[in-house]
């Protein structure tokens, strides 16, 4: 039976997990190996890829780093977050922010350290992450059009990180990326109609804000429409096995997402938006599988 301090110190542990976003995390590691496996390795063998000690401490540094881009973030927008999700903060906020802010540097210390195992130059590409975050956390995020676009550029920074250490320069790399660097922004707009009410009381301006529901809706639209093309790509030109299942299933959540869209008024709404928008993108990572289901026996 666990005692009072060991229930709080389980609480605790929930709390700091959900301030990291630990799922997210664990599905930007999946993603990152899957990737390297699938799209961005040629030649190499399963156990090559999966026991690369380098790869690996690139994975570690992208995942300390990015954890420790959850714990600024809260840091900066506990009182925003305390209007928009009031349940969640009150989870959050179990731990101390010294004892988050000591997280921060020693999740960013250990990030540094995995990467300099890598090289110099993973160093400095990781120092420059671990600023762009904190300056998005700090200034950025609160500016119109530009917070959504960095948001979305921070998002893919880790897949660069593995995409440049494997020195695969394939033009379906950039098309892959440039329907996730959509859907982000797509996710990070949403987001903003979702927390309008926090992000007004906190002075942020954003496209909602700043603009109106309705203009972001179309840019919204305008989004989505654009997708369409690194589809078109995808699925005509370049070999892809059965992810083309992938994207077709997106096209039709999409159209889901505009019907919605074009109908929504209340923040249970825009959550429902962010939800599809999130499992576009979690559907993607698992769905990377169906590149080629074989090749991972065939390097086995």
């Amino acid at each position: 039976m666990l005692t009072r301090k060991n229930k709080r110190r389980l609480l605790k542990m929930f709390s700091l997990f959900s301030v990291v976003r630990g799922y997210n995390i664990l599905v930007i590691v999946l993603a990152q190996y899957l990737a390297s496996i699938f799209i961005l390795s040629s030649g190499k063998t399963l156990s090559e890829i999966l026991f690369d000690l380098n790869l690996f401490m690139l994975v570690l540094a992208s995942a300390a780093v990015i954890a420790a881009g959850y714990i600024i973030n809260n840091f900066y927008d506990s009182e925003k977050d305390l209007i928009n999700r009031p349940r969640k903060t009150m989870l959050d906020r179990l731990v101390s922010q010294n004892t988050k802010l000591s997280f921060y540097f020693v999740l960013n210390f250990l990030g540094i350290i995995a990467a300099s195992y890598v090289s110099f130059r993973a160093v400095i590409f990781f120092s420059i992450y671990i600023f762009g975050i904190w300056l998005y956390s700090h200034t950025l995020k609160k500016r119109t059009f530009v917070g959504n676009f960095v948001a979305a550029i921070l998002a893919i920074t880790p897949f660069f990180a593995v995409f440049v250490y494997h020195k695969n320069f394939d033009t379906v790399i950039f098309v892959h990326a440039t329907f996730l660097f959509l859907v982000i922004m797509m996710r990070e707009l949403v987001k903003d109609l979702e927390n309008i009410k926090g992000d007004i009381a906190q002075n942020y301006r954003t496209i909602p804000i700043v603009y109106g529901t309705k203009t972001s809706k179309w840019l919204l639209t305008a989004l989505a429409g654009l997708t369409i093309i690194p589809i078109y790509f995808l699925v005509n030109h370049f070999s892809i096995g059965h992810m083309y299942f992938y994207f077709y299933a997106s096209v039709i959540l999409l159209m889901i997402f505009l019907l919605v869209l074009w109908r929504s008024q209340a923040k249970l709404h825009y959550l429902l938006l962010h939800n599809i928008l999130k499992l576009v993108i979690v559907a993607g990572v698992f769905c990377i599988l169906l590149l080629d289901i074989h090749l991972v026996l065939d390097r086995i």
